[in-house]
């Protein structure tokens, strides 16, 4: 594969997921719990929106067609997205959304840690300020873990339920093929599979003080590496590329 082609698909893939998973969050305005997580959830939405515009920028630059970050986000199909599985899943309750957020973040802090010494300059930059919104994401997961697994039977019972759910889909993450390995090679970005093993030692760490348990080990959900995805993908692009299906080319 040829570099230009590989960093193009690692900085789609990079920027996919907080646009998905940024949308996903964006779902919880005005019906959070307490007004305190209405405003944490919209606020870490939008960082992840900020984050996907600069990747997508980045990644419209090179793939050379003079496209923008908009034209990426809203004039893709389904198949041509590769964010991982676990970004798209519905929110659920409040337990779920918590679980989602705190494998997720988990994995990007390991993951945007090792990207800062990209030798790639632009992925680099790009890390060095994500890290610091990612750490507040990863506490805000962290605590809610901890506050609702430690809490009442019911919270505890909820939050163990969602930790469970959620577990099918975290094989991904760390799964790696050959863009992957040019990159890593390069010194571009980490190997994802090289990551699982911190990944899971810190997840059980949070999850003991949580008083949950760690998921047995089980088929995992793979596909998005390939633009195959589950069925709330396509929900989701239904609604956030609305207007410029009805009025293409809009301009605010």
């Amino acid at each position: 594969m040829k570099h230009q082609e590989a960093l193009l698909t690692l900085t789609l893939r990079l920027g996919d997921n907080p646009l998905v998973l940024g949308h996903r969050l964006g779902e919880w305005c005005s019906k959070a719990p307490i007004l305190e997580e209405d405003l944490a959830l919209t606020n870490m939405a939008l960082d992840m929106i900020g984050r996907a515009e600069v990747l997508l920028r980045y990644a419209a630059l090179i793939e050379g067609k003079n496209h923008t970050e908009d034209d990426l986000a809203y004039k893709r199909g389904e198949r041509k997205f590769y964010n991982h599985l676990i970004v798209e899943q519905p929110n659920g309750n409040f337990a779920f959304t918590i679980a989602r957020q705190l494998y997720v973040s988990l994995y990007e802090f390991l993951y945007y840690s090792e990207l800062m010494n990209s030798k790639d300059e632009t992925l680099s930059a790009i890390a060095h300020k994500a890290i610091k919104e990612i750490k507040y994401h990863l506490k805000h997961a962290s605590d809610w873990t901890i506050r609702l697994g430690d809490g009442t039977d019911e919270r505890h019972h909820k939050m163990q339920e969602a930790i469970n759910e959620l577990w099918m889909f975290t094989g991904e993450l760390f799964e790696s093929d050959e863009v992957d390995e040019q990159m890593s090679e390069l010194g571009i970005a980490p190997y994802p599979a090289d990551l699982i093993g911190k990944w899971k030692t810190e997840l059980i760490d949070i999850l003991s003080e949580a008083k949950l348990s760690l998921p047995e080990e089980s088929y995992m959900q793979t596909g998005s590496r390939n633009g195959i995805h589950t069925e709330y993908l396509g929900y989701i692009l239904a609604d956030m590329q609305y207007l410029q299906r009805a009025y293409p080319n809009a301009k605010w």
